[in-house]
């Protein structure tokens, strides 16, 4: 939907204001049968509708990603498998497909670079995630600057970047293992931290419930934590905060 044109039945009288505020928010649904998809959220709600891959079937795919395109100009998906990827660049050859996070984008990966986030992990077995934070929060407008594998083991590499840390918006801290690395980073910045537990770790990590505890109970401020392994998230919360600091709101 175009808002101009919305705007403009109103200017001349063709609708009235609350019959375009309903359509600015909640039209038009989508529906292919298998799926019905909100193909005005970004008007709604600042962000376009995100495509969850995992699960889908491979025949779903393509109609979903096609039909959003069509509605928004670009798409995001997340946790797309290899498989998943073949069968839709077959379709959208020019689309851009990062196999460690299973981030795929039909349309412009960015369409502004605006603001700060700074997206930091624990060690490199954390990228699927941090690449999914990075990757997605540069798709929704914000610009990412990634200081990666800066673990407690060795807390003089993110002490080296302190002067990184102090340039953003928003800091997204990605761990597995015992998930201390968040409340480090709190104790160092003054902006919102949002913290990701991931899934590594041995096995009384528990495939992260001991670093989303650690994270939970911190002892720091400004410490919130998403679901394990949800760099999608992490980034969405991120840019929200992030746009506000660049309005000034």
């Amino acid at each position: 939907m175009n808002i101009n044109s919305v705007l403009e039945r109103v200017k001349n009288g063709e609708l009235s204001v609350e019959e375009a505020e309903k359509m600015i928010r909640f039209e038009p649904i989508i529906e292919l049968g298998y799926a019905s998809l909100d193909g005005n959220r970004e008007a709604r709600q600042g962000f376009p509708e995100t495509v969850y891959c995992a699960g889908k079937p491979l025949e779903t795919l393509t109609g979903i990603f096609a039909s959003l395109y069509e509605a928004n100009g670009r798409v995001l998906g997340t946790r797309c498998s290899t498989e998943q990827a073949a069968v839709l660049l077959e379709s959208f050859p020019d689309a851009f497909y990062d196999a460690v996070s299973g981030v795929f984008i039909l349309g412009e990966r960015s369409v502004r670079s605006e603001g700060n986030i700074c997206v930091i992990s624990a060690g490199t077995s954390d990228m699927m995630v941090s690449e999914e934070a990075a990757l997605c929060s540069e798709f929704f407008g914000a610009h990412v600057n990634r200081v990666y594998d800066c673990g407690v083991s060795g807390i003089h590499r993110l002490l080296s970047k302190t002067d990184i840390l102090a340039e953003a918006n928003c800091v997204i801290v990605i761990a597995g293992m015992e998930g201390a690395l968040a409340s480090v980073v709190a104790g160092l910045v003054s902006v919102p931290v949002i913290a990701v537990p991931t899934s590594v770790g041995y096995g009384a990590s528990y495939g992260g419930l001991a670093a989303f505890l650690s994270m939970v109970n911190s002892c720091a401020n400004g410490v919130s934590v998403v679901n394990i392994d949800n760099g999608y998230g992490a980034a969405y919360n991120a840019c929200m905060i992030n746009r506000l600091a660049v309005s000034g709101s």
